[in-house]
């Protein structure tokens, strides 16, 4: 396997030591700068150059892409996936993760456990806001901190008000969440490859500081996580596409509060913690997945005129409650079901013989006017009208 790092430190621990994991099973392995690649949008087919010179071909590409160049790495990451380089972590997947809210956004559609979080933007809707989450205190975070940084706990309603409204003032953009007492300055690194966790550090805090992040001064152990724990840190990481990555988690009185889900997790931490070769689990996760790179499914399946990708649910009065996908009659109408979302599981590919129940999420593949015309809502297609006489006139 030929592999690219793409790192701009390259004597950092983490970017060390997947070179070396990839170096002792015998890959092919270069570092190389993200901000150093040119994208050439100039040829029939998707090409990159590196310093100034065209790019030789890769198997795989590990993205380890800083929060201060988001926006130039992820668009080097989607011109590798445009060329069928397999990555486990996708741009689109990435910048999911990097920016909090959408993040928030993306996991609380799916039901996974977190901290009450609001975002408001007017001066009147932060003390509703503060009271959503459960009042003070509150934490407040920029939505693309890292390590820490940009968290801040105001212990009063009026401190919080003050903080945001100075935030605000400098168009910064935050969000307002609730702060879990119960879990005492610490909490819970999950390091996710592929469907499983493969190491697990518990992060405690030091002295009075509330933040856990290495970087500040806490100290790590290693620790055994729960299925629950797992299953949140999986599907998490899963939900965000990404293939590896460090999820974080607070311990709830009533379960795992995932806080973040980091693209691009450290590795010195969680590896002195477990005393597990992670980097090493990483490398042999890509070369077992590097003949299968990611494709963008809808982008592909809606190429054919009148067909695309859809998200149907299943609401309790549908007349398909009960029935089997074959007794459904989806097939008879051109529409294919590839997965089945029901609650926390995952039901894919699903056989004929499959009984459909309220409330599942089917992704489906088939003809898009039927399956608008399964919407109660968007039951025919809105038609192009003509413009009233007096706007043809004023043209």
């Amino acid at each position: 396997m030929k592999l690219a790092i793409l790192s701009r430190a390259p004597h950092a621990y983490s970017t060390q030591r997947l070179r070396a994991a990839a170096l002792d099973r015998g890959h092919d392995v270069k570092v190389l700068n993200t901000l150093k690649f040119a994208i050439d949008l100039s040829s029939d087919e998707p090409d990159l150059q590196f310093r100034g010179k065209p790019l030789s071909s890769y198997d795989a590409v590990l993205p380890r892409i800083g929060s201060s160049i988001t926006y130039f790495g992820t668009a080097v990451v989607r011109q590798f996936e445009q060329m069928d380089v397999y990555t486990p972590n996708t741009a689109n997947g990435i910048m999911n993760a990097r920016d909090k809210l959408r993040a928030t956004q993306i996991l609380s559609r799916h039901n996974i456990g977190m901290p009450a979080t609001a975002f408001v933007r007017n001066r009147a809707d932060v003390r509703p806001a503060i009271e959503r989450v459960g009042g003070a205190p509150v934490v407040i975070k920029l939505l693309e901190g890292t390590q820490g940084i940009g968290v801040i706990l105001a212990p009063q309603v009026k401190v919080a008000e003050a903080i945001i409204e100075t935030l605000h003032s400098t168009n910064q953009n935050v969000l307002i969440q609730s702060f879990i007492s119960e879990s005492r300055g610490r909490d819970i690194r999950a390091l996710v490859i592929g469907d499983r966790v493969v190491a697990a550090m518990r992060r405690t805090a030091a002295g009075d500081e509330f933040r856990s992040n290495v970087h500040r001064g806490g100290s790590v152990e290693a620790v055994e996580l729960s299925p629950e724990y797992e299953r949140a840190a999986v599907r998490s990481a899963q939900i965000m596409g990404l293939r590896v990555a460090g999820v974080d988690m607070l311990e709830g009185n009533d379960g795992p509060l995932v806080m973040e889900v980091n693209s691009s997790p450290g590795l010195q931490g969680i590896e002195a913690a477990t005393k597990l070769d992670v980097a090493g689990a990483i490398i042999d996760y890509i070369s077992g997945e590097v003949a299968f790179p990611d494709i963008d499914v809808r982008q592909r399946l809606s190429v054919s005129t009148g067909y695309g990708v859809a998200e149907l649910h299943v609401h309790a009065g549908a007349d398909i409650v009960g029935k089997s996908l074959g007794d459904s009659g989806l097939l008879e109408r051109d529409i294919t079901v590839l997965t089945i979302n029901r609650g926390i599981s995952v039901i894919p590919n699903p056989k004929r013989s499959q009984v459909l129940e309220a409330e599942d999420r089917l992704l489906c593949f088939g003809k898009m006017d039927e399956m608008r015309s399964m919407i109660p809502t968007r039951r025919r297609r809105a038609k192009v009208r003509r413009l009233p006489k007096q706007a043809r006139l004023e043209n």
